[in-house]
């Protein structure tokens, strides 16, 4: 039996032979199932808006060896739980808990994620693991919300808490839990939302062990490395031949940290497709770690929890898009990527206490970075630029004196793809949600006065890029607005003639005697009460050149209400008169158009378009060298 340098097993085909493929179906129902059922319990019975609402939370099943069965969203890692508390000093009952970022072996991204975790037992044998971890209100730290945008050390991010038995054989440590929520300027909804997690992952190991029980640990495990070597092949065939043999380097950028001046803060990767099929990912290159809290401590455990990350990116490598869907990212993908760290110190590589609240700026711009090499090596064939995660939110006092805080995860645009437009409003974290209006007007001192799209967010393209949402907040009392968001100046990016889209904005009393626009970093502008707040999110990147899109669909797109008449022409060369409703096309004068732009623009053009706030950051560069083929 193979074994990986961190103590876990890796698959053996001969045993995944063994086991009977209906019982695998089986088994890998089951544990879907049990995935979900701990979700559901977990958002029915939590308090706080980012967990109940907002659905900003993971449940995994792991087995004995620390490996991640299901695939249908990403989660933390057991490996922390296992490294400070041996499996054999475990009871039933027990449930350990942690969210230190630097002792979590990179499976914690920053202090408001806590992860739960509960052992499995068939006997006194621990034989696999349920594990929950949510982005909670308020862990304390310099800001509501525990995610400061100015801050240059961990220590003002929250309470950091090493791996611990939160409970014992069934009893709650109170103890510890008073020290927790003494830290929240939230702590009913704190303690309230853990109790919802340790109870629905207490509820999950019971379920899994009636499995181990109704089978048998052998027959049980047999499946478990089956389910895993499936994955293992099928991404070896159906995903890896796609590309050839060969190396390809590219990189993206964070554009500020909140503490330095806006600047390029490089994200580099050179993957290499070896000859026995693996994919070697190298991440030297990356910038030095940042001043402020955009850096992610990823080096860690052979980087497991970053080739599960990156991984579904490979996906659209399948076939057809029906395909993709159908690709789980399990621990089967992690022995066809081996991970390359640069020396400590950079934004992957941080040292303790670097601040990491905005660690999403770099670990998902390493999708980009990743999906960008892999478009250099099939052709293009991969979607442009998605959109990226953002934290907006109000906090202040209600009208009957009591604190609130009210944050939201509003989504943006996917990339345009070969096959297809881009998603408008679409979350890249799974399962995320905005918040309903109805319950947020009716919880919080503010009027949603408007939610839709925002016309001419997605890049142009032979196949758009999907919209930003455009969210108008008019406030009641006065507040103060808070705002964790990338791609404010650079744009998502467009491929292979495709534009990018337009970036992040939030601006307040548009059109008003104050109105004033807000960086993408703050954490408590004055927002007066009867002030409306504007966030218009990220649009994703366009696939292809846009004055290649039919008539027929940007008219459509301006009947819709995603392209302006104005964008039409500008965008995409069409000329269009009359109204939003009864559009009408001027084909002659389009083609006529469509001409003079193809004569204008010369064709030494790169193969990604970053929009023109990178020429901006670079001093008037209008493109990396990265970015030709």
């Amino acid at each position: 039996m193979k074994q990986h340098p961190y103590g876990y097993r890796l698959t053996d085909e001969a045993t995944a032979a063994a086991a009977d493929p209906v019982l695998v179906e089986i088994v890998e129902g089951y544990l879907a199932s049990v995935e979900r059922e701990v979700e559901t319990a977990i958002e029915r019975t939590s308090r706080s808006p980012m967990i109940r609402d907002a659905h900003d939370f993971r449940a995994g099943i792991h087995d004995r060896h620390l490996r991640k069965l299901t695939g249908r969203s990403y989660s933390a890692l057991v490996h922390p739980v296992v490294r400070d508390f041996p499996p054999e000093s475990m009871r039933p009952g027990d449930v350990f808990f942690h969210n230190d970022v630097y002792l979590s072996e990179g499976g914690i991204g920053h202090l408001p994620d806590l992860c739960v975790t509960v052992p499995v037992f068939v006997e006194d044998t621990v034989v696999a693991y349920v594990q929950a971890f949510g982005h909670h209100d308020d862990i304390g730290g310099s800001v509501p919300g525990s995610m400061p945008s100015h801050t240059t050390t961990v220590f003002e991010e929250g309470l950091m808490v090493p791996p611990i038995r939160l409970w014992a054989e069934g009893v709650r440590n109170d103890a510890a839990l008073t020290v927790m929520t003494r830290n929240s300027r939230m702590p009913e909804s704190l303690a309230a939302d853990l109790d919802a997690e340790c109870a629905a992952c207490l509820m999950g190991a019971r379920r899994l062990g009636e499995l181990f029980d109704r089978y048998g640990v052998a027959t049980v495990e047999a499946c478990f490395d089956a389910l895993l070597d499936n994955t293992t092949r099928v991404f070896r065939r159906e995903v890896l031949a796609k590309i050839p043999e060969g190396t390809y380097v590219w990189e993206d950028y964070a554009e500020h940290d909140g503490v330095d001046p806006p600047r390029l803060h490089t994200q580099r990767i050179t993957l290499t497709r070896t000859a026995d099929d693996r994919l070697v990912v190298d991440f030297t290159g990356t910038a030095p770690q940042a001043k402020g809290p955009i850096n992610h401590s990823g080096d860690h455990a052979d980087g497991v929890f970053l080739k599960k990350w990156l991984a579904p990116i490979l996906r659209n490598l399948a076939d057809d898009p029906a395909r993709m869907a159908e690709l789980d990212v399990n621990e089967g993908v992690v022995p066809l990527v081996e991970m390359r760290f640069p020396d400590k110190g950079t934004l992957l590589t941080p040292v303790f206490p670097a601040p990491t609240n905005a660690r999403t700026f770099v670990i998902l711009r390493m999708l980009g970075v990743l999906a960008g090499a892999v478009a250099k090596a099939v052709g293009g064939r991969m979607p442009a630029d998605q959109e990226t995660i953002r934290y907006t939110g109000v906090y202040g006092a209600d009208a009957d004196g009591r604190p609130y805080l009210m944050r939201e995860v509003l989504g943006g645009g996917s990339g345009g793809r070969y096959y297809g437009d881009g998603e408008d409003t679409i979350h890249v974290v799974p399962d995320s949600r905005n918040l309903p209006v109805e319950f947020a007007e009716s919880r919080f001192p503010f009027v949603v006065e408007s939610l839709g799209l925002a016309v001419d967010s997605g890049g142009p393209g032979l196949h758009r890029g999907g919209l930003g949402y455009e969210k108008h907040i008019r406030m009641l009392r006065d507040a103060r607005f808070m705002s964790i968001a990338d791609r404010s100046i650079l744009s998502c990016w467009g491929v292979a003639g495709g534009q990018a889209g337009r970036p992040f904005s939030v601006t307040i009393d548009p059109g008003g005697p104050n109105e004033r626009h807000v960086d993408a970093l703050a954490d408590a502008e004055p927002v007066a009460a009867g002030e409306v707040i504007r966030i218009r999110t990220t649009g994703g990147g366009g696939w292809g050149d846009p004055l290649d899109r039919p008539f027929q669909d940007v008219l459509r797109d301006v009947r819709w209400g995603k392209v302006s008449i104005e964008g039409a022409g500008r965008d995409y060369g069409v000329v269009v008169t009359g109204s939003p409703d009864e559009p009408v096309l001027d084909a002659a004068a389009s083609d006529e158009l469509r001409r003079h732009v193809r004569g204008e623009r010369g064709a030494n053009r790169p193969f990604f378009d970053r929009g023109p706030g990178y020429a901006t950051l670079a001093g008037g560069v209008p493109a990396p060298p990265v970015d030709w083929l």
